[in-house]
């Protein structure tokens, strides 16, 4: 059996990897005391909500029918989303726009603050054309909802760390 050169590089970045602690992301595991959620907002149909949603599925929360149950509050105060102008041609219509995403958030345990009330705000960049509308609309959609969904995935993380 010979060993190509190709073979030896692959097998010492393999091991270059497994050495630097680089593991991919996976499902975030919750702390072994939290096992309900309740999630505060105002609009339980945002695309941050229902990703939100998705995550703590994913970690094995279930979804608590009152604070008063939840091991654990996730307190939404602010969600919004939006699109901002970053440039303009000549003739003054808009070539690039930025959509942004932010979350203003708490989480309690008990009767206390576990994470004291912080914004995070993420935001994406994306070029504009007024051939391609329809495409831009829905690209706009897909960064939007991608934005909630790091944004869900941050929250989780952070009740997790707790």
């Amino acid at each position: 059996m010979t060993v190509t050169r190709a073979g030896i590089v692959l097998g010492f970045l393999v091991l270059l990897l497994a050495g630097c602690g680089f593991h991919l992301k996976g499902a975030v595991s919750l702390p072994a005391d939290v096992k309900t959620v309740y999630v505060a907002t105002n609009d339980e149909l945002s695309p941050f909500a229902v990703e939100l949603g998705r995550a703590l599925d994913a970690a094995g929360a279930v979804r608590a029918t009152s604070a008063s149950v939840a091991d654990a509050v996730i307190r939404v105060a602010q969600d919004r989303t939006g699109r901002r102008v970053l440039s303009v041609s000549a003739r003054n219509t808009p070539q690039e726009y930025q959509v942004y995403y932010m979350l203003g958030y708490s989480i309690e345990r008990g009767d206390q603050k576990a994470v004291e009330p912080q914004e995070i705000e993420l935001s994406r960049s994306y070029s504009f054309s007024e051939s391609d509308l329809l495409a831009k609309d829905r690209e706009e959609t897909i960064l939007r909802e991608g934005l909630a969904r790091d944004l869900a995935d941050l929250v989780v993380r952070r009740l997790a760390s707790l």
